[in-house]
């Protein structure tokens, strides 16, 4: 639904019960920004205040599908100072994200675990409805086998974030949101599947 900006709230509630989580960010961007016209909070900069508060145990955190467009040099430079685990959309592409679905749930263990998914991780021509599209993302396959992949994490929460219908009247990005979200109901802790 909303901006990315909602994931912040959310995680400093679920670090109150849980304490500092893991994290599986699918997104074109890190969303580690400082500042945006003289602001500290908005959609760009949610694991920043995350990682400021202490809400993220950094050394479980990976983001999946990041690029695009940055006003910095190296827009990875501070997830990884943070220790997080970055994987550009370049390494995603045209292969099966199944084998770094093993390695990232070895990195995650059995520790909470949240799931964030930005609609925009996935490339406009499936997803154009969304107020940042970067070309060159994820496929829905993808995302599936990202989703899938977290079956039998601790998950303690999840979101998917940035879709803007109104950029898309076909109305496929609200089809794969809601599918994606049904995707991450299902592979909650103590949910059977068929």
């Amino acid at each position: 639904g909303g901006d990315h900006t909602i994931t912040y709230p959310i995680l400093q509630a679920v670090a109150q019960k849980h304490g500092p989580v893991g994290l599986v960010h699918v997104d074109a961007h890190t969303d580690t920004g400082d500042r945006a016209l003289g602001e500290e909070i908005y959609h760009g900069s949610p694991f920043r205040r995350c990682v400021e508060e202490g809400l993220l145990d950094c050394g479980r955190v990976v983001q999946i599908g990041i690029r695009g467009s940055s006003y910095d040099p190296d827009p990875y430079r501070y997830s990884r100072q943070q220790g997080f685990r970055v994987v550009p959309a370049e390494e995603c592409w045209g292969k099966s994200l199944v084998p770094l679905m093993v390695e990232v749930r070895q990195q995650l263990g059995a520790k909470a675990v949240y799931i964030s998914f930005d609609i925009d991780g996935l490339d406009p021509a499936y997803a154009p409805g969304t107020g940042t599209p970067e070309i060159a993302g994820l496929t829905p396959g993808q995302a599936l086998e990202i989703i899938r992949g977290c079956k039998g994490l601790n998950i303690v929460g999840c979101d998917l974030v940035e879709v803007a219908p109104m950029y898309d009247i076909s109305g496929n990005t609200a089809l794969l949101a809601a599918n994606l979200l049904f995707e991450m109901l299902c592979v909650l802790p103590g949910v059977r599947t068929l």
